[in-house]
């Protein structure tokens, strides 16, 4: 018995040098396999893989997460369908990636061996101004979408989401909402085509993919059914003015009761209104005792002297002047929404400029009724215990508009009518307080525990599956096992195939 405890060092040391001979193995029958797809001598695979004896692998890579046994770059369909047929001759797992903004960066990461498809190089914007439609490739940003749309036309443009960086496939594909969600619900509702390849390789659009799968890639999350390389998108329009405004309020200015007021408000806006909050921690000065503070924002498609009353009609409480009216074009309002007011438009092509410091923390709730104000005053305390140099913020995204009318079940998405609003929490800290990370995640878990009993609930429908997609859950199963029965897109959170 003791010579077999002695030999299982030596067991485990042979154990994990076969394991890794098998990786090293399928790794490079995975790359000879890409280069005997394209036989071409004129093309290398080199230019469009990465492993981590590249010196830009990191760079390409720009994650934290398990690493992959290559990242491909495709430039063109081909190099997908090759990726897709040699990851499945050797038993590689495939996750995809347009903008890499998953917070968990659960769609990218895997415990067996895998390769990442970056979609960062598939990213042309073709607008067609004459008949109000884009064909965006997977892999633009929604900044890049806007500043192309924006050169063609200042009065068009598309439903795209309030963070510029945001990457196209994965906006879509997951329901993301955005500026004009509610005058024309989400980009995923304006789609009216699609490039796609599924799991042998086939390239499909619209029609010969049939309505069901057309439905569920439009909301029902990526990199469940295949790989969206392209969407044609139905321009919409936007005026040759528009008026924001953004004050702030401290709970010394009763941003309690505001906050109250604004949830029987702002959903109830007319369509051409953008209305969000955020909260925050407040110092306003050295003396002084630190309070909270509410930003009231809002975007109207239109000008002041039609912003300025309603307004004063619909929520006079929050004591709003002339001054605080700023009449700009959309593309600037973009602009300022993101904090960018000094910045001209060509900021929008910067894929890498992060909106949120890493490392962070951050989850959402979906709102059906007003959180009572008491309720509200009992988050205070809970943001001012946290550590000055820490950004923790909540904000409050109004819903309403042409959201109410369009059926939750004509997408996946089905947070529809009925739903108040969404909120996202979100704490940051910077790199060297990582050894306090897990003192930052409780405090995340203990606010999103304090506000369950306030939001949607029976069940929480921010939380992802079943519980998120509800009476849509079944048919995206459906889809999901037609399309890929043998589930090789796949991913923590993707949809799962009937198992038989």
């Amino acid at each position: 018995m003791k010579s077999l405890y002695r030999s299982l060092p030596l067991l485990f040391v042979v154990c994990s040098l076969s394991w890794v001979n098998v990786l090293a193995n399928s790794h490079d029958d995975f790359l000879d396999c890409l280069s005997s797809y394209h036989p071409d001598e004129s093309f290398s695979i080199s230019k469009v893989t990465y492993t981590e004896t590249n010196s830009s692998y990191s760079a390409v890579l720009n994650a934290k997460y398990p690493k992959p046994s290559v990242i491909v770059t495709p430039l063109n369909i081909s190099h997908v369908q090759a990726t897709i047929h040699c990851s499945k001759k050797y038993g590689l797992q495939i996750r995809t990636r347009s903008g890499g903004y998953d917070y968990e960066g659960l769609s990218y990461v895997s415990h067996v061996p895998f390769v990442v498809i970056d979609l960062v190089r598939f990213k042309s914007v073709e607008v067609d101004v004459e008949n109000e439609e884009v064909w965006v490739q997977s892999g633009a940003i929604v900044g890049e979408v806007y500043y192309r749309i924006n050169e063609r036309s200042t009065n068009l443009t598309f439903p795209g989401a309030f963070g510029y960086t945001v990457g196209i496939g994965g906006f879509i594909s997951g329901g993301g909402d955005g500026l004009l969600s509610r005058k024309y619900g989400l980009a995923a509702d304006n789609v009216i085509d699609v490039q796609f390849v599924d799991a042998s390789g086939r390239v499909l659009d619209r029609r010969s993919m049939g309505e069901d799968l057309f439905w569920a890639i439009r909301g029902g999350g990526g990199g469940s059914f295949g790989i969206v390389l392209s969407w044609k998108i139905k321009l919409v329009h936007v005026p040759s003015i528009v008026t924001v405004f953004s004050v702030g309020r401290t709970l010394e200015q009763n941003a309690s009761q505001l906050l109250h007021r604004w949830q029987y408000v702002a959903p109830n806006l007319p369509n051409d209104v953008y209305s969000l909050l955020t909260i925050s921690k407040w110092n306003a000065g050295e003396n002084e005792t630190r309070t909270v503070l509410v930003t009231f924002t809002s975007l109207f498609q239109g000008g002041a002297n039609e912003l300025i009353p309603l307004m004063q009609e619909r929520f006079p409480e929050l004591g709003l002047v002339k001054e605080d009216f700023i009449e700009m074009t959309w593309i600037e309002s973009v602009l300022f929404i993101n904090g960018l007011s000094n910045e001209t438009s060509e900021v929008l092509l910067d894929r890498y400029r992060p909106l949120l410091p890493p490392p962070f923390k951050s989850k959402s709730d979906f709102v059906n009724e007003p959180v009572p104000e008491i309720a509200l005053q009992g988050l205070w305390p809970q943001l001012l215990e946290v550590d000055e140099a820490i950004s923790a913020v909540q904000t409050f995204i109004a819903y309403g508009g042409m959201m109410d009318e369009i059926s939750e079940t004509e997408t996946p998405f089905p947070h529809r009518k009925g739903t108040l609003y969404k909120i996202h929490y979100n704490i940051g800290w910077q790199e060297e307080e990582n050894i306090r990370s897990q003192r930052y995640i409780s405090w995340m878990r203990k606010l999103y525990s304090y506000m369950g009993p306030f939001v949607s609930k029976s069940p929480r429908t921010a939380v992802w599956g079943r519980k998120y997609f509800k009476n849509n859950f079944d048919r995206l199963v459906s889809v999901k096992t037609k399309i890929d029965p043998e589930n090789f897109f796949k991913h923590e959170q993707s949809i799962p195939p009937h198992f038989h």
